[in-house]
């Protein structure tokens, strides 16, 4: 199966404005944000979405929520944030590698789109 846009950019053929990286993730600023803040958190394995991820990725989905949570205070964030994980076309996943968004800098409505 050939790269995603975000494996690629995890394996650093794309250039992207990274505020964080490590052996199991990178997060880096998105290119269409939604929000002052909107960074995605994506790990360098290739899992495909939420609903693929098995046993096996436990410790790595908690890596992911735990970074994202970093570099919100990272961000100056204190007021709050909203995480996102989107799985599907109905859940508007556009990119099939499992990532999260962090979204700030503003009040966030509910319920969300």
């Amino acid at each position: 199966m050939a790269k995603t846009l975000f494996q690629r950019i995890a394996d650093g053929e794309i250039p992207a404005k990274l505020v964080h990286q490590d052996d199991r993730c990178v997060a880096f600023h998105d290119i269409a944000p939604q929000a002052p803040v909107h960074i995605l958190v994506v790990p360098r394995a290739p899992v495909a979405r939420i609903a693929e991820a098995t046993p096996a990725h436990a410790e790595l989905v908690g890596h992911l929520l735990l970074v994202a949570a970093r570099v919100a205070a990272d961000q100056g964030l204190r007021d709050g944030f909203r995480l996102v994980v989107n799985n599907g076309r109905h859940g508007g996943e556009t990119v099939p590698h499992l990532h999260v968004h962090l979204l700030g800098g503003r009040p966030l409505g509910w319920p969300p789109g």
